[in-house]
């Protein structure tokens, strides 16, 4: 067994000046470590590093991981780095070596297929990956075979098993962007604890109440085909331009993509700019334009300003706050960042940085005077709405006709005196990931734009097209000897309509992207804003006490607002709770103050609310249900937050209709292993013949409930659940744990089979959680599981777009109440024996 090398690693780092740990070559121990940091130097790229013979074998993935198969990701071999890099985030100071931020994507531990050394030498490296996004068999290949040679390209690709998912689907680089480090205590995979940073040092002394992370992904809107309902809506121009986060730490002013590649080096000008207003700790969110002759933004004009290094006309319209001295804003509404961001721009006069004002004019007037200035659109944008680092419909498009991005796959030449291309052919990925032809451009180029797109193109020509379908024409002209090139480029196009082939009419060229990955552009389609249900008035005579009392701080949710989100969604509730008994969770202080707990009757009564009949569980005192929406009503009146079920309806107390599996998750547990647990335990379910509903917890995990025929009774019930978890347990020891308390379940989850227990209760669908942010459990579908972003992922500040889907994802359960005789079986559990 050979030992890894760090001398070229010390040799290009001076560690005085960078924060990256030097380290030493170490032992290592029964497991071995892997971690993927995303790297956002000049080129975002991804650092795959797999512990071997003391080190962290290395290498550059410029598009990150997939899970896809088909994909086969160049991986460029660097350097050996240290264990203690496993935990390395911070930012490289400019003029070193990799200068850039860096942040722990993903981090675990990985499994040799075969003798990793042999594996590694001969160039096939088979293995495992057991991580926090990333699971199943992978390999990698090295593209050549001189294994000294510099810098030598090999390929990463995932294994056909039950991890791959088809990139189509799902894209892990995307759908989970950020640090697996972020809220967490476990700052590092190896033994040692990274080095801290200086600007981590000044965040220390200066006792900030969030740590500043490294990298943002920004919210992105939703193309919508209308006017979206309501009246909680902002309205901004929809700039022509490129979507710009920065980043704020003293004077370290750092500028990102939309995608976290650094553009610091390419805006000197705005950097400079930015550094005098003197706001010294945040995430800035806007859009960077370049004003034509109309004072209206000019894409082109954008891009040609890069093309010939002259940034100085660049403006930056800035619109959000999400971070700001100290403290993480993004659970606060977004008039409350905006009023915050007004206010610090205030002071300086309007130049390279300027503030994006809002309207609360009549949209549809908006949209006329947006027409009538040339501008492209609108973004609407809820006021009362939390940040979110994903596409959401809190944010929404509004164009003034057809524009998207579209992929070059090859072009025409010239006719008679035109200069350099005739047309751009255009492409998009459909849902299989294959780029289909989409029609062509030939109009909206100037002389110097064409000459400098053949030279581009001309540069990646290749022979076969990379279109599956064609083209053979170009409009109704027969296509002859078109040029083909590597799917690489990006074209804004502007055009009338699409046809019922698929391709666009009227196109016009505004310019070429690299913001965004060809590999993600597909055919934009605009979303339909259902109108919420309208929510049911409060009774005349129904009288809220201090309405105006904050419930929660971090949201700003008053005691008044949330009596009327019940109200909205009283219809929708009241199916999960008629019938059942109660446990109601209240909160006279609000989230941040004590909880306790009413199961029973207080001598003076609950108003409204129903108290069972004794004789119903003679060994309980009397219980509570709600069965009418003022019944809902008069319990968050009295501070009630959390409305928890039992397992039993009133038709049969002593045999539970249901069973319930709460995944909850330890500490150092990522969101993506809640999602696989779940995706785990509903594939045990269908194989042992039983139906189970999905549900977000309003919390941290997700709850599956069984609907079951009401047979057996508690302790039955109770045992078989058991014995499904201790199943899982046991099969998959590194993910599950049969034991509760947070110790045993540090690194995995515990899945909750203890709501099966007589007495034993479950927070209802719909109910809230006293938890900062007010997280909403809401029905979901199965296929939705892979969309969500948390077990909060739905709160009372953004809930409303939800109401109109409401119960649908459970249209099944009333008819879906399953006997356990077969299940049982297919178990090996014997109810009698498990007495």
């Amino acid at each position: 067994m050979g030992t890894g090398s760090l001398a070229t690693y010390q040799r290009k780092r001076n560690f005085g000046a960078t924060p990256e740990p030097a380290g030493e070559v170490m032992a290592s121990g029964d497991e071995l470590s892997f971690v993927i940091q995303k790297h956002a130097a000049r080129r975002l790229h991804y650092d795959f590093r797999l512990e071997l013979e003391g080190t962290l074998k290395s290498w550059a993935v410029p598009k990150g991981p997939s899970l896809d198969p088909h994909d086969k990701r160049m991986a460029v071999q660097v350097e050996d780095h240290p264990l203690s890099y496993g935990g390395f985030e911070g930012t490289i100071p400019e003029g070193h070596y990799g200068a850039g931020s860096v942040i722990v994507w993903d981090r675990g531990t990985w499994v040799p297929l075969g003798d990793p050394h042999k594996g590694y030498r001969e160039g096939k490296l088979k293995f495992e990956l057991r991580g926090e996004k990333l699971h199943g068999g992978f390999t990698l290949v090295r593209m050549k075979s001189r294994e000294n040679e510099r810098q030598v390209p090999w390929l990463l690709i995932k294994e056909h098993d039950d991890e791959a998912r088809a990139a189509s689907e799902f894209d892990v680089i995307e759908a989970l962007p950020d640090s697996v480090l972020a809220g967490t205590k476990k700052r590092s995979v190896a033994a040692k604890a990274p080095a801290k940073s200086p600007a981590k040092a000044r965040g220390a002394k200066r006792k900030a109440k969030a740590e500043l992370p490294l990298s943002l992904t920004p919210q992105l809107a939703t193309l919508v085909d209308d006017i979206p309902p309501g009246d909680d809506w902002l309205y901004e121009i929809k700039f022509d331009g490129y979507r710009i986060v920065t980043r704020i730490e003293g004077d370290d002013v750092r500028c990102f993509t939309r995608n976290g590649h650094d553009w610091s080096h390419r805006l000197p000008t705005l950097v400079k700019a930015i550094r005098a207003l003197g706001i010294g700790w945040g995430w800035l969110d806007g859009e960077i334009v370049v004003a034509g002759p109309k004072g209206t933004p000019d894409f082109q004009l954008l891009q040609n300003a890069f093309d010939s290094q002259r940034t100085q006309d660049i403006q930056y319209y800035v619109f959000d706050l999400p971070f700001h001295d100290g403290e993480d804003l993004r659970e606060r509404p977004l008039s409350e960042r905006r009023e915050r961001l007004q206010s610090l721009l205030a002071g300086h006069a309007a130049g390279t940085v300027q503030f994006s004002a809002s309207f609360d004019a009549d949209p549809r007037e908006l949209l006329a005077s947006a027409r009538d200035a040339g501008l492209e659109g609108l973004i609407g944008k809820r006021a009362s709405a939390t940040y979110h680092s994903r596409r959401s419909t809190d944010w929404v498009k509004l164009k003034l006709g057809q524009r998207q991005e579209f992929v070059i796959g090859g072009f025409t030449d010239p006719k008679g005196s035109r200069m350099g291309i005739g047309a751009l052919l255009l492409g998009v990925h459909d849902a299989e990931g294959k780029l289909r032809y989409a029609g062509n451009v030939g109009t909206g180029f100037d002389d110097k734009t064409l000459v400098a797109l053949r030279k581009q193109l001309d540069a990646i020509e290749v022979t076969t097209s990379p279109y599956t379908d064609g083209p053979t024409r170009v409009g109704t002209v027969k296509l002859v000897k078109p040029h083909w090139v590597k799917p690489k480029l990006i074209a804004e196009v502007a055009f009338a309509e699409w046809t019922k082939s698929g391709h666009v009419r009227q196109a016009v060229f505004h310019g070429l992207r690299s913001d965004k990955p060809p590999e993600r552009i597909t055919q934009e389609v605009a979303k339909h804003m259902e109108k919420a249900p309208a929510s049911k008035a409060l009774p005349k005579d129904f009288r809220v006490t201090h309405p105006e009392r904050v419930v929660d701080k971090s949201s700003g949710v008053t005691k008044g607002q949330l009596i009327e989100f019940y109200a909205s969604v009283a219809e929708l509730m009241l199916p999960h709770l008629k019938q059942r008994p109660v446990s109601l969770l209240r909160a006279p202080d609000g989230v941040e103050g004590q909880f306790f707990f009413q199961k029973h009757a207080e001598k003076k009564g609950f108003p409204n609310i129903e108290i069972l009949d004794r004789a119903l569980y003679p060994s309980h005192d009397p219980l509570l249900a709600i069965g009418t929406p003022l019944a809902l009503l008069s319990a968050a009146q009295m501070n009630v937050i959390e409305f928890h079920t039992w397992n039993a309806t009133t038709r049969a107390m002593d045999r539970p209709d249901r069973m319930v599996f709460d995944l909850d998750p330890g500490e150092g547990v990522g969101w993506p292993q809640v999602q696989e647990a779940a995706q785990l335990m509903h594939a045990l379910l269908q194989e042992i013949g039983l139906v189970g509903f999905l549900k977000t917890s309003g919390g941290k995990g997700l709850h599956v409930v069984v609907p079951l025929a009401p047979k057996y009774d508690w302790d039955t019930v109770k045992d078989f659940s058991q014995a499904i978890v201790a199943h899982m347990a046991s099969v998959i020891p590194d993910r599950f744990v049969a034991k509760s308390g947070p110790k045993n379940r540090v690194g995995r989850i515990f899945i909750d089979y203890l709501r099966n227990g007589l007495g034993a209760t479950t927070v209802c669908a719909w109910s809230v959680r006293a938890r900062p942010g007010l997280g909403v459990s809401v029905p979901v579908t199965w296929d939705e599981l892979a969309g969500l972003t948390s077990g909060a992922h739905w709160t009372v500040q953004n809930v409303a777009e939800r109401l109109a889907t409401g119960n649908t994802p459970w249209d099944g359960y009333a008819k879906a109440k399953q006997s356990l005789v077969k299940p049982m079986k297919a178990m090996g559990f014997d109810p009698k024996a498990a007495r």
